[in-house]
């Protein structure tokens, strides 16, 4: 029933369930209730259930109704729930009961409007910027504490591709529902939540299947992105040159090309927005066909690129210059340090993903001798496998480097599993043959007791990108492992 009180639908189900149908068409709005009503009879005298009230937090509705009927049909005491915004005891509904419809005296148009302005008050104020509010999931079979860390930097990727947090859920599994991944119980928690928050994004920090999504999206009405694809997204908001458009495209696309099969509003809620934009981007409902067209074209494009960077790498190695590149966990300062050596003027930001585009500059030591050094795009835990094929462009220059400088945020409270995480990817990239030179960068905020033991404990050199004087050792390494044979200490 709607707030006019007109009939929308009329459902008969058994003495245990009834089936309510597809509402999508009734949108919910942020702070916004659906504007219907379920009222159903029990039979039995039972309360309203769970699975009634499961039904009023994940539909958004008005008010879920229940009147009990006896054995001639004749109707008593009528109970109602409908949520709560949010408040300082924690509850998210509440259930009354009257013993009769003579002493219903409830104006619920007025209630449930007074219920809407609360949600809308209780909304995170938007900046100039119109950032999206989302909502954390991390679904695990381990320990609590780790999914904590891996949210963590889930957080950091959300705050770099423009989104504010507005919390986050936990729930730790023996085993994942291979339909919606956490349990509905908890699904249901969440819904009410992004309803009294004003938001209307989760982010899992799983990979999702083209199943799950669709499932999810079904059932929360609610856009459901994975960490992939917020990657993809960041990556999407970098691309500056013609190449990282296309690399990034290519990811998306082949990224989506799975849950394309079937136009659905897991789909058209990803059309635009966080999860959903891109340099070139075509409409997500699009047919295969076409998609897999778009594909080629593109990796034609990469083809020719491929050729291009062959030919400058061919041109590089006649005129005998060695070759620095610097790889490393995002963030880590490998764009400041190369400004740093190199005296550039490379954008930097203290931010996921800020490098997408490499940035090639001349080294020059002391001893008047030169190399190329190259800053590259960041490497991160659980790389989305499709950002890898399409970025294989430019990673192909990493293979013809003579050194490696591993540059580490010594600050980390992750430093090894960031270290262990990178080292897994040069493997990956068959890169384990090239000299690798350990950095531990952002010393300038640590305490010198905290510097003392990192080099023994990494086999690293500490230095801070900002402070030019403790990048001399840094340099004297460098041109001792890329000119081995000459007379130079090594340090």
């Amino acid at each position: 029933m709607t707030r006019k009180g007109e009939v929308a639908h009329v459902v008969v189900g058994d003495y245990k369930h009834i089936w309510i149908p597809d509402l999508s068409s009734y949108r919910l709005g942020a702070g916004r209730l659906k504007g219907l009503r379920c009222i159903h009879t029990h039979l039995n005298g039972e309360p309203l259930s769970k699975e009634d009230v499961t039904d009023l937090v994940l539909l958004g509705l008005d008010l879920m109704v229940c009147v009990q009927v006896d054995t001639k049909g004749i109707p008593g005491t009528i109970s109602f729930a409908n949520i709560l915004p949010k408040n300082s005891d924690g509850k998210r509904w509440i259930v009354n009961r009257v013993p009769d419809i003579g002493q219903l005296t409830v104006d619920f148009l007025e209630m449930i409007q007074s219920i809407e302005e609360e949600l809308a008050r209780n909304r995170p104020r938007r900046s100039l910027e119109e950032k999206e509010s989302a909502l954390l999931v991390g679904v695990t079979t381990g320990s609590r504490w780790q999914e904590e860390e891996s949210l963590n930097e889930l957080e950091e990727l959300a705050v770099s591709d423009n989104i504010q947090v507005v919390g986050r859920v936990i729930q730790r599994i023996k085993k994942t529902d291979p339909r919606f991944l956490i349990r509905k119980g908890k699904l249901s928690e969440m819904v009410l939540e992004c309803l009294q928050t004003g938001s209307n994004l989760l982010i899992f920090n799983s990979e999702l299947t083209p199943a799950q999504v669709k499932s999810l999206t079904d059932f929360t009405e609610l856009k459901i992105i994975d960490r992939s694809q917020l990657i993809l997204d960041i990556f999407a908001k970098r691309a500056v040159t013609r190449e990282g458009k296309i690399q990034v495209e290519l990811a998306q696309l082949k990224y989506l090309l799975p849950r394309l099969a079937t136009k659905n509003t897991a789909m058209s809620r990803l059309t635009g927005g966080i999860g959903g934009r891109g340099p070139g981007e075509t409409k997500l409902e699009i047919n295969r066909r076409r998609v897999r067209e778009r594909i080629s074209r593109l990796n034609l494009e990469l083809k020719e690129i491929k050729r291009q960077r062959s030919e400058r790498r061919r041109l590089r190695n006649v005129r005998g210059l060695p070759v620095i590149s610097i790889v490393g966990y995002t963030n880590a300062g490998k764009s400041t340090l190369l400004n740093a050596l190199t005296h550039s003027h490379v954008g930097v930001r203290n931010r996921l993903f800020e490098t997408l585009d490499p940035s090639s500059r001349r080294l020059r030591f002391p001893r008047e001798r030169e190399a190329i050094i190259t800053d590259t795009v960041g490497f991160i835990r659980n790389l989305p496998e499709s950002l890898m094929e399409a970025f294989a462009a430019t990673l192909e220059e990493l293979h013809d480097a003579d050194l490696l400088l591993h540059v580490v945020d010594a600050t980390s409270s992750r430093l090894e599993e960031q270290i262990k995480t990178v080292e897994e990817i040069l493997v990956h990239l068959d890169l384990k043959q090239i000299p690798v030179l350990l950095v531990l960068n952002k010393t300038d905020l640590l305490a010198p007791e905290e510097i003392r033991p990192l080099p023994k404990k990494t086999g690293g050199i500490a230095i801070s990108a900002l402070h030019p004087p403790s990048l001399s050792g840094l340099v004297e390494r460098i041109e001792g492992l890329t000119w081995p044979h000459s007379s130079i200490l090594k340090t």
